[in-house]
């Protein structure tokens, strides 16, 4: 019966893992970007970004899942796959959607400065 417990606990840990390293890769690439996507202040995106493997293997470590689900809402949700707008439309909508989200939630809205 811990079969299945273990197989679960290492999926978390792997995602967890690969989600860091993404998060990471990230900020390195378009911090700004990176920022809002995420929903991250300055004092966490320089945490984050400044953590070594060594340390991104501790933390992948945890038996809870590290990312979650930016829509609080089911209706944000099933607008989306709901939605019979193209693809490209529908990840505008997504965005749109997910950046309403934050700003009803309170979180500073982060400067977009593009290369």
């Amino acid at each position: 019966m811990t079969m299945p417990i273990d197989s679960l606990l290492s999926d978390i840990q792997d995602t967890n893992l690969s989600y860091l390293l993404l998060v990471q890769r990230l900020l390195n690439e378009d911090r700004a970007t990176a920022m809002f996507r995420l929903k991250l202040d300055e004092a966490m995106a320089d945490l984050l970004a400044s953590l070594s493997v060594k340390q991104l293997s501790q933390l992948a470590r945890s038996n809870q899942l590290l990312c979650r689900l930016c829509f609080d809402e089911p209706e944000q949700l099933t607008r989306l796959i709901e939605d019979p707008r193209d693809q490209g439309l529908g990840q505008i909508h997504a965005a749109l959607l997910m950046a309403s989200s934050s700003q009803r939630q309170g979180a500073s809205p982060v400067r977009m400065n593009r290369r």
